[in-house]
């Protein structure tokens, strides 16, 4: 509001037009009503013309009175009904928008045969665009996810004809769909296609295609579903009838000849996780029965087996978990559970020390003169070396985020194929190569860890080029945040060869050719028993990898994955012992003989994973927790009530900064997953309910605190003692929590300061 120098005087009781015409008509029926000022009531009624009934009027709960004029003066249905049509695009402006994200373009190689499928599929594609709603164009939805509606909660005369698909658990699962294009009917035929069908390859994609029959289509009113005979392009709708094609989303199609949406993405991941078994043992059964339910029920939550045999539950939060639970109880399983505590997932690393003058490390690393572990086979006719050492971090969450799209690269899925995928996923530009970006982004992570001079940064990018070269594997499950590198084919052991690897995943992503590496002719002028001790060593790479894989999959300290290491894996093959007037025949023949410790390939990946894990625990190895931000506002008299909740809880607090034009504050902080069970109600019982918390999953963060330390130096000594009065090691209380869950070893002292007993009387 601006204000002339004449009236600049008569501005102290000015207000805003907003409090004027909205505000103050607002509080004036407030207060009229609490305080009991019938007169204005009925000015207000009289003036607006509101039809309120007297008996409302002279109900003696003032509360009950006022909703029942604000509801007739401004009700909130009709009030949201046209802010959303008012403020929200229409499905025909919206689709044009979105259409890159949901369905994207793939680029495919025309030919004679595949051209009219091309045609089509481009016709759905139009159509799905603008939104056409009539009968003649494609009829294509997406079914966003399942949920179930107890069998009585159906129109009555649904009820009488309903085949549950569930046999006698009285739920019927419908699915959640819009429609982009056409006109759906009940009781139509449709194609329920899956994200990984493919219309040009029809006949290889046949487990990623369905043909099913809608039985029935409601409109979902409120909690009622009202029953239609179609819906047109633009609707919401469920469908009865998908129960059994249907896990948790798809894409509907009246022709075959139509991409599938993209997968939907979640902004998170489940992260709090419960092992789950039924009081009474032998309800197992309904138990399963009940989480394949929830399963298809719940499009956010996981249900798996862990590898002890425990069903695991996994969820957003305790809220989702309680839910999650309390329907597995009530509805689907109907049994008694029992829950375990939360189990929370660690990772394993080592300490880093190679930040400082890292390309004198790296090079003192691959040059083989840094420490080793060797182990040897129980025939002592394999020795493995084993070399570790840290990645830099930007490298390791690089690994750990694309975990998805390097499973598709090393998988060797069509280019078209990882581009739709990372195009779902907006990771990536749209009309950049997947594989080319992950490249550069590699790259780009190794010069963030190394802020040198530009001689060194360049020194540094070359190497690191070329060890991005001699990739052999990733690790665990093939696609996680460890690397394995192929050894130097320079080192030998006298009368041994060494199992030399390849670059497989280098190759995948494109650093280097497999072929051109293999162009070595070796074993020109070798004899035959040179020749057959490399084929032996030529197939015992697989072992390598086997060990290589199960060391990073179960770490040394509790069992859990490692985080962020390089192996290199040196084996060298001897040939067998033999005798001195044994001949090569006899020596080919020892060679097929059953080994007197087991099978030699499992020998070599016994040796190659205790070796990996004996390489970490010399390397100063430390613990790796998910870590929380958490956002939370409180009034200022509460600060210091949270603050002592937050330092309960281990967090790390980051800023904190006052709210302009308000008493509370803002409080930025780090706070552990395994710390935050419980948290918010702790918080609301300290603050009074005047704190909120918001948490979200941030990173991976290393514990700095060394599990196994125990004073040794003079000056450890003088400042912890002989141990008694330090504090509880939180990385190895964490580690031996783990341990006991699963069933592991701990190592702990039933007495550990014991002194002798005195009585308070000594009796002479």
């Amino acid at each position: 509001m601006i204000v002339g120098k004449k009236a600049i005087g008569n501005t102290s009781k000015a207000r805003p037009m907003f409090v004027q015409l909205i505000l103050e008509p607002i509080w004036s029926v407030y207060q009229a009503t609490l305080e009991g000022d019938r007169g204005l009531l009925e000015k207000v009624i009289k003036s607006f013309n509101l039809s309120v009934p007297p008996r409302e009027l002279q109900n003696k709960d003032p509360k009950a009175v006022l909703q029942s004029v604000m509801s007739r003066w401004l009700p909130l249905s009709d009030t949201m009904l046209s802010m959303v049509v008012k403020c929200i695009p229409d499905p025909a402006t919206a689709q044009s928008l979105r259409l890159a994200r949901l369905l994207p373009k793939r680029e495919t190689f025309e030919n004679g045969e595949m051209s009219d499928v091309l045609a089509e599929a481009e016709l759905a594609r139009k159509s799905i665009e603008a939104c056409d709603s009539s009968t003649l164009a494609p009829c294509v939805a997406f079914v966003s996810k399942m949920f179930a509606v107890p069998t009585k909660m159906l129109p009555r005369g649904e009820i009488l004809n309903n085949p549950t698909d569930d046999g006698d658990s009285g739920e019927c699962f419908l699915a959640f769909a819009r429609i982009f294009s056409g006109v759906l009917f009940a009781g139509q035929r449709v194609f329920v296609l899956s994200a990984l069908y493919d219309p040009v390859k029809v006949e290889s994609n046949q487990k990623h295609v369905q043909a099913a029959n809608l039985q029935s289509l409601y409109l979902m009113m409120g909690q009622g579903l009202k029953p239609v005979p179609y819906a047109k392009a633009g609707n919401i709708v469920a469908i009865r009838g998908l129960g059994q094609h249907i896990l948790k989303s798809a894409t509907l199609s009246s022709t075959l000849n139509s991409w599938p949406f993209s997968s939907m993405v979640f902004q998170v991941a489940p992260t709090l996780k419960v092992a789950i078994e039924p009081s009474d043992p032998a309800d197992m059964g309904a138990l399963m029965k009940g989480l394949r339910l929830l399963n298809r029920a719940d499009p956010f939550v996981e249900v798996t087996v862990s590898a002890r045999g425990e069903h695991v539950l996994a969820a957003a939060g305790e809220v989702h978990l309680e839910r999650c639970v309390k329907d597995l109880k009530e509805r689907f399983a109907k049994v008694a559970l029992e829950v375990s505590p939360p189990l929370v997932s660690y990772k394993e690393t080592i300490e880093g020390d190679i930040t400082t003058n890292p390309l004198e490390n790296l090079k003192l690393f691959f040059g083989g003169n840094s420490e080793y572990v060797e182990k040897t086979t129980q025939n002592g006719r394999c020795v493995v070396r084993v070399h570790v050492f840290k990645l830099p971090t930007p490298l390791t969450k690089l690994l750990d985020e694309s975990s998805e799209l390097l499973g598709d690269i090393i998988g060797g899925k069509s280019g078209q194929a990882l581009k739709s995928l990372e195009t779902s996923r907006g990771s990536i530009v749209e009309d950049e190569n997947p594989i080319e970006a992950l490249k550069k982004r590699m790259m780009d992570a190794i010069e963030s860890e190394f802020s040198s001079s530009d001689t060194e940064s360049e020194k540094l990018r070359t190497f690191w080029k070329d060890l991005f070269k001699r990739i052999w594997a990733l690790g665990p499950r093939q696609v996680g945040p460890n690397i394995l590198f192929t050894p130097d084919s320079g080192k030998s052991v006298e009368a041994s060869v060494l199992i030399k690897g390849s670059p497989y995943v280098s190759d995948k992503l494109g650093f280097c050719n497999i072929d051109n590496n293999n162009n070595n002719n070796n074993g020109l002028n070798e004899s035959s028993d040179e020749t057959l001790l490399r084929e032996e060593a030529e197939s015992l790479e697989s072992s390598v990898l086997s060990g290589f894989q199960v060391a990073t999959s179960a770490g040394p300290l509790c069992d859990e994955p490692m985080w962020g290491l390089a192996f290199i894996v040196e084996a060298f093959v001897s040939p067998p012992p033999t005798d001195d007037n044994s001949s090569t025949t006899t020596a080919t023949h020892h060679h097929h003989h059953p080994e007197q410790y087991g099978v030699f390939t499992g020998q070599v990946m016994t040796a190659v994973k205790e070796a990996c894990r004996t390489a970490v625990l010399q390397r100063k190895p430390r613990l790796v927790e998910a870590m929380y931000f958490c956002e939370l506002n409180t009034p200022t008299e509460y600060l210091g009530s949270m603050y002592a909740v937050l330092a309960r809880r281990r967090a790390r607090v980051l800023k904190e900064e006052m709210q302009e034009g308000s008493p509370l504050f803002t409080v930025h902080a780090y706070v552990p997953v395994a710390e935050s069970f419980g948290f918010p109600d702790e918080l609301r019982r300290w603050t009074s309910g005047a704190a909120s918390a918001l948490l979200v999953l941030s990173h991976w963060e290393t514990l700095l605190e060394d599990p196994f330390f125990v004073p040794r130096t003079e000056e450890e000594i003088e400042e912890h003692g002989d141990g008694s009065s330090m504090l509880q090691n939180t990385s190895r209380k964490l580690i031996d929590a783990v341990r006991r869950r699963k069933g592991l070893p701990v190592e702990e002292k039933v007495v550990q300061h014991a002194t002798k007993q005195r009585t308070l009387a000594r009796k002479v």
